[in-house]
C-alpha cells in the first residue's frame, strides 16, 4: 500500500535577484546606505559576486532598485489601506495610525526616504531625484483625498500633513516614539477639523 505525501507547504527560495534586493532593504533601513558595502550584500544574500554584478551591475544601480521598491511599497501599502475605507477622513486617519503603529515598531529606524535623502545631499543625485518624485506622488493621494473629503485647500492640507508625518518619524526615532505618536494624532485631527 502506497502512502501518499501530501504537497509541500514549503515556499521556494526567492531567485538572486530578489534575495539581494530585499538583504538589500533590511540593510539600507537598519544601517545606512553608505555604511554596507558590495561584499556584505554579496555575503547576506547568498550570491556570488558574478551574480550581484549580472543583476545590478553596481552598487548605484541596487540603490536606485531600493528607492524604487521602498516607493512601491508605501504606495501599495497606501492605496490598500485607503481601500479597506469608506471614506475620506478614515482614509486618512488610517493611514496615519499606520505610520504611528511604524514608529512604535521596536524596529523602527525612521523614514526610510528622509534617511537616503539624508546620505545624499546633493540635489541632483538620482536617489534624490526618486524620493522627490514619491514625495510628490504622496502630496497627490493626500490631495486626493482632502479634496474628495472637501477640504477648502487641499493642496496645502497635504503639504500640512506631509510635513506633520516628516516630524513623527523624525520624532519618533531620534526622541519619544510615544510623545511623537501622539502628537502626530492631534496634528491629524485638527487638520481634519477645518
Amino acid at each position: 500500500m502506497a502512502v501518499e505525501v501530501p504537497p509541500s507547504t514549503a515556499q521556494p527560495a526567492p531567485g538572486a535577484k530578489i534575495r539581494i534586493l530585499d538583504t538589500a532593504t533590511q540593510l539600507f533601513y537598519l544601517e545606512g546606505i553608505h555604511s554596507i558595502g558590495v561584499d556584505r550584500l554579496i555575503s547576506e544574500s547568498s550570491v556570488t559576486k558574478a551574480t550581484f554584478y549580472k543583476h545590478y551591475g553596481s552598487k548605484d544601480a541596487l540603490i536606485l532598485a531600493y528607492i524604487r521598491a521602498r516607493a512601491a511599497m508605501e504606495q501599495e501599502r497606501l492605496e490598500r489601506i485607503v481601500g479597506e475605507h469608506d471614506n475620506p477622513a478614515d482614509s486618512i486617519r488610517a493611514v496615519f495610525a499606520d505610520a504611528a503603529r511604524m514608529i512604535l515598531a521596536p524596529e523602527f529606524r525612521g523614514c526610510a526616504f528622509i534617511n537616503a535623502a539624508a546620505e545624499f545631499p546633493s540635489e541632483t543625485h538620482p536617489v534624490r531625484g526618486l524620493i522627490l518624485d514619491h514625495r510628490d506622488w504622496i502630496a497627490d493621494f493626500l490631495t486626493g483625498l482632502l479634496r474628495e473629503l472637501g477640504h477648502p485647500l487641499p493642496g496645502d492640507g497635504a503639504d500640512d500633513l506631509q510635513l506633520v508625518h516628516d516630524g513623527a518619524m523624525t520624532g519618533g526615532y531620534a526622541g519619544d516614539p510615544i510623545a511623537a505618536t501622539a502628537s502626530l494624532g492631534r496634528a491629524v485631527e485638527r487638520l481634519l477639523a477645518f
